[in-house]
């Protein structure tokens, strides 16, 4: 819960670190594919023992100012799609604070690390969402250490595949709505009196929750209510000025993937999609970045952005 001073060093660091756009663009380009390594890790899974890394840096991404002076919150913050938004959105000039697991802090490191090595502040907020009292203290950190809260990102999330319904027990099942919706729900209800006009609340959702996965019943439930949760508030918040919207990732290479699934998935994983691969965090991020920025998606309001990897949905 520490907050960290401006770094500009580390952004001479990541600028000056004597790779070519050429050799950058190589390493953008040459995504992990599968077959992937097999691996399992229990939960909640951490991103520095995932192999390969997730690419979370996106170095050709520059900066526009799209959220100079903004304060940004991220639940599940410290790895995965939280940590690549965490990291594009200080490169657009925001503070932002992170929540993780405290078993998470290694990673929640690494994230408070990037943020500083883009010249902005962060702020480690360790705790568990399912937990009321927690969302609304986080609220409350944010505003106390930074002085507004801009842009809520309601990121975290659980998931464990099984075969069968009768294979989801109950203490599966409500761990996956309260880190899921609950989760999201606590901290909408604590964010918006704090909140002016021209804020806006991200929330991630998922293809499941679109199409449904056999073997995530429980999940994608969680991310269909997401869906209907993003359309239902943005009608309440309209006239508020406050802008709400989803994103729908399709299969990104995430330590929630190697927790919650078995090896020999893990090294199918993202194999099915049209571009025959998982997403990296990175990929993902921008499409935060525009939902954020009033410059890029003022009029945009209750949408749910699918990012595919080319895959096509009805509607």
């Amino acid at each position: 819960m520490k907050v960290r001073g401006k770094r500009e060093e580390g952004r001479e660091k990541r600028h000056g670190n004597g790779k070519s756009r050429e050799q950058e663009l190589r390493r953008i380009n040459a995504h992990p594919k599968p077959p992937m390594p097999q691996q399992h890790q229990e939960f909640p899974g951490i991103e520095a023992e995932v192999h390969p890394r997730p690419q979370y840096l996106a170095p050709l991404y520059k900066g526009a100012e799209k959220l100079k002076g903004k304060v940004a919150l991220i639940s599940g913050g410290d790895s995965g799609i939280g940590r690549a938004v965490a990291v594009l959105f200080a490169r657009e000039g925001a503070d932002v604070a992170i929540m993780f697991l405290p078993e998470e802090e290694r990673d929640a490191m690494e994230t408070r690390d990037a943020i500083e090595a883009e010249g902005q502040r962060a702020l480690l907020l360790p705790g568990d969402v399912t937990d009321r009292d927690y969302c609304a203290d986080c609220i409350e950190q944010v505003v106390n250490e930074f002085g507004s809260i801009d842009i809520l990102v309601n990121n975290a999330a659980f998931q464990k595949n099984q075969e069968s319904i009768e294979d989801i027990d109950d203490d599966q099942l409500e761990r996956t709505f309260r880190t899921n919706i609950f989760g999201y729900f606590y901290l909408a209800k604590a964010a918006v009196p704090r909140m002016k006009k021209g804020s806006c609340i991200i929330n991630t959702g998922s293809i499941t929750g679109l199409e449904g996965e056999k073997t995530l019943i429980d999940y994608s439930a969680t991310k269909g209510a997401i869906h209907a949760f993003t359309k239902s508030l943005a009608q309440s918040l309209v006239e508020k000025g406050i802008r709400v919207n989803a994103v729908a990732p399709g299969p990104v290479w995430t330590p929630l993937n190697v927790q919650s699934s078995d090896p020999d998935h893990v090294r199918k994983f993202g194999q099915d999609v049209a571009m025959e691969r998982p997403a990296q965090p990175e990929e993902l991020a921008p499409a935060y970045v525009f939902l954020a920025s009033n410059v890029d998606s003022s009029y945009i309001s209750g949408e749910i952005l699918p990012v595919l990897g080319g895959e096509t949905i009805a509607g």
